[in-house]
């Protein structure tokens, strides 16, 4: 079988996506890239496994969005061997997850330029690599000096530095931003993320399998649903469990309420960054709304713990499904209302049109992807890509935009509004009366699989390797890893007061970035 330019073994893993993994040598990694590049294909994200223990060698992968579904492509490395083909040259994003790799796994990518640490931030010393095998992340280091980080200098007449963060203020999670400007305005922006490092993927190996649902929706909580139906998918396909049709209705339903509420959300702040307090307070109520009934119908106001392995812990009646449905109406009702006030607010179309413009081709380039990738015209959306069910049924409509600026985020964040309403609706059909979580047997926990959901932001992954019935690698991918960079260009040639408007028109995770 030939996927990507590569001729070799792939086998076909058990998920309701056609997805396909297989081991490569060096000349199929490199070719595998390039062929992917050239088809128009996306890469979704790069880790490394360290199976030393069982094989004597590190494995890298990958993971690719092409025509036909996803590849995973694993890079067994020889004995002794901690180098690999840089990816970076043939997609951009690669870089920091190639760094972040360093950082963990002390495996590098062989002829890059920047080898500055991304996540370490001096908080173990550089021979040591907290996704080793033998580390436990319960190791204390003794203090040593901080190293200094290799901020890229911008020199010539009237420039200057303003750094920001990584503290902010409120509770917004840290993050640095270095400008280097003249006057107000932006000639270059470096961001340096991954303060909190918080052992996620340590913590998934000391996990049982059947709860890692629970740590995967926590790794940002604004896109929990996401997570813990990617984390599901991977687990069900290790297993070979198929879900009823009823539950992945459900697990639909749940996915575009949490997309509805962090588009309220964000629409709102829009309107604030913009000096329009107004859009805020309105929008928040909005969102509050929403929130409220998913705790009054799912027990949980981000629907935490919904998704389960093999099913989905809710129930609904009558009354319910009707109530969904009326808040649709009332929603629906009041964001038209406050689009046409949007539209038609001269001052808050200054500062949106124009702001924060990441052209189509530079969005191609860096690999943008999600909202933020749809506003600068790339067709990506996995629902209406690569449909599954329920998907496969409801003809979902993908929103574009080719501007590429503020004013185009929020625009696809009014129409995506639009449509995840006119999909709850269509859901609300097949709802079940009466449901509660499916019990399934989940024998033979051994294997490798996948999950991939287009959460709210984009594209969210999983990678779940099982060994005798214990994760020995769960990674997860957060789209943020690749529209992070994209900000960095999306702010040149903007003043400085501008940032907090273009930064929010792609609200990013910090959290996802950094597990």
């Amino acid at each position: 079988m030939k996927l990507c330019g590569v001729e070799g073994q792939f086998e076909r893993l058990p998920a309701p996506l056609p997805m396909w993994r297989a081991s490569v040598d060096l000349k199929q990694w490199v070719g595998a890239a390039m062929a992917v590049k050239e088809t128009g294909g996306r890469l979704l994200s790069v880790w490394g496994t360290d199976q030393r223990s069982r094989d004597g060698h590190f494995v890298i992968s990958a993971a690719y969005a092409v025509q036909e579904g996803l590849v995973w492509l694993a890079l067994p490395l020889g004995e002794s061997e901690t180098g690999f083909p840089d990816l970076s040259t043939v997609f951009p994003a690669a870089s920091r997850m190639q760094r972040a790799m360093a950082d963990l796994l002390g495996v590098h990518a062989t002829g890059v330029s920047d080898t500055r640490p991304w996540l370490r931030h001096n908080a173990w010393p550089a021979n040591y690599f907290p996704l080793h095998e033998g580390a436990t992340g319960d190791e204390h280091f003794p203090e040593y000096p901080a190293e200094e980080y290799a901020f890229t200098q911008v020199e010539g007449d009237g420039v200057h530095e303003i750094p920001v963060g990584p503290v902010h203020a409120g509770i917004i999670e840290p993050g640095h931003f270095r400008f280097s400007v003249v006057g107000e305005k932006v000639l270059r922006l470096e961001e340096r993320l991954g303060y909190t490092h918080k052992g996620v993927e340590k913590r998934f190996e000391q996990t049982p399998p059947l709860l890692g649902h629970r740590l995967a929706g926590r790794i940002s909580g604004d896109s929990t649903v996401a997570y813990a139906w990617a984390y599901c998918m991977a687990l069900e396909s290790v297993v070979g469990v198929k879900t009823t049709e009823s539950i992945q209705w459900v697990r639909a339903l749940l996915l575009e309420r949490e997309r509805i509420a962090n588009h309220l959300g964000d629409l709102g702040a829009l309107g604030n960054d913009a000096g329009f307090a107004f859009g805020l307070s309105q929008f928040s109520l909005l969102k509050e709304t929403w929130l409220r009934q998913n705790k009054k119908l799912f027990g949980h106001r981000f629907m935490m713990d919904c998704i389960v392995p093999g099913g989905a812990d809710v129930s609904f009646s009558k009354a319910s499904h009707d109530e969904l449905l009326r808040q649709c109406d009332e929603v629906e009702r009041d964001v038209h209302l406050l689009h046409s006030i949007y539209e038609e607010h001269g001052g808050l179309q200054d500062r949106f049109i124009g702001a924060g413009r990441v052209p189509p081709s530079l969005a191609a380039e860096l690999g943008v992807c999600g909202l933020a990738g749809r506003a600068s015209a790339q067709s990506y959306d996995l629902r209406a890509d690569q449909p599954w069910l329920p998907y496969d049924q409801l003809d979902v409509q993908m929103v574009t935009h080719r501007n590429g600026d503020v004013a185009a985020r929020a625009i696809t964040r009014f129409e995506e509004i639009y449509e995840s309403l006119r999909l709850i609706r269509k859901i609300c059909e097949h709802l079940p009366q009466i449901m509660h979580q499916t019990k399934h047997e989940f024998a033979h926990l051994h294997g490798y699989g996948i999950g991939w959901v287009e959460g709210w932001r984009g594209d969210v992954l999983i990678a779940l390797e099982l060994y005798n019935g214990e994760i020995r690698r769960c990674h997860c991918h957060d789209p943020s890893w690749h529209n992070w960079p994209a900000l960095e260009h999306a702010i040149i040639g903007n003043i400085v007061p501008d940032f907090p408007l273009i930064n929010k028109s792609f609200n990013l995770s910090y959290s996802g970035h950094d597990l």
